[in-house]
């Protein structure tokens, strides 16, 4: 017997935040939706506060980039080519980490993380330091580092394949949750997760939003931190096993 809309929904939103013991990804997603806030934190601080510009979402810079190029005012083109050069070679250095660690999801995501705490950390560290100032080239190191992280945590996320957790892109799971719904004809699988994942990036963007407009730069990049610290920290810990789900599905 099919459980009811609302209650499959629910279910599957419980399973996400505690995964069952069965479950073939472990402890990943409740992992992959707090890198999703953090997604939302980082992009609000960057399309606030850096001059329009994305450091996570990438069909935004190229867009703007258009726009830019086109004569639109408020929008820099030199911004959207940076971060899209910087999360590039993130994503070229995940890459390399996939190649190396890819057989291991748990010491994979551990080495990521530890990757973009060291990122954002430094951004937290000029933004203290400059008072929350941005000049033009405080503007710049912040979009080169956050890009470069948000590339590398991209690249990762991608190669651990939670299926509706790619902690960036929201497109093709608000299309899933709509296409693949029942009233549609469809399965309706993962509603919950999906939801969840839409909920985390608006959480991540309205908390960032909200502390860089009424506290200050390194008070909104604050909490981003924080997230990827307590992550990397409980990620380390569940690495050191062999567990089933650090294998990678198709592996």
């Amino acid at each position: 017997m099919r459980k009811a809309p609302h209650a499959q929904l629910l279910a599957d939103a419980v399973h996400t935040l505690v995964p069952p013991r069965e479950d073939p990804h472990g402890p990943l997603p409740p992992l992959m939706l707090t890198l999703t806030v953090v997604t939302g934190l980082v992009d609000a601080v960057s399309y606030l506060g850096l001059g329009h510009v994305f450091v996570a979402n990438m069909t935004g810079n190229v867009v703007f980039l258009g726009f830019a190029l086109a004569g639109a005012q408020g929008l820099s083109a030199l911004a959207s080519v940076t971060a899209l050069g910087a999360f590039l070679g993130g994503a070229f250095a995940g890459g390399r980490l996939n190649v190396r660690l890819g057989t291991h999801r748990g010491r994979l995501l551990s080495l990521a993380l530890g990757a973009q705490v060291l990122l954002v950390a430094v951004t937290v560290i000029v933004a203290a330091a400059t008072d929350n100032k941005v000049t033009s080239g405080v503007q710049y190191v912040l979009i080169v580092l956050l890009a470069m992280g948000m590339g590398v945590q991209n690249a990762v996320v991608r190669r651990l394949g939670v299926p509706d957790l790619t902690t960036t892109v929201l497109t093709l799971t608000l299309t899933g949750l709509a296409a693949d719904s029942r009233a549609a004809g469809g399965t309706g699988p993962r509603p919950g997760r999906r939801v969840l994942s839409v909920l985390a990036m608006f959480l991540g963007a309205l908390m960032g939003g909200l502390l860089l407009l009424h506290v200050g730069l390194s008070a909104a990049l604050g909490p981003a931190l924080l997230l990827l610290v307590a992550t990397a920290a409980f990620t380390h810990r569940l690495s050191a096993s062999d567990a089933a789900w650090t294998r990678h599905p198709t592996s």
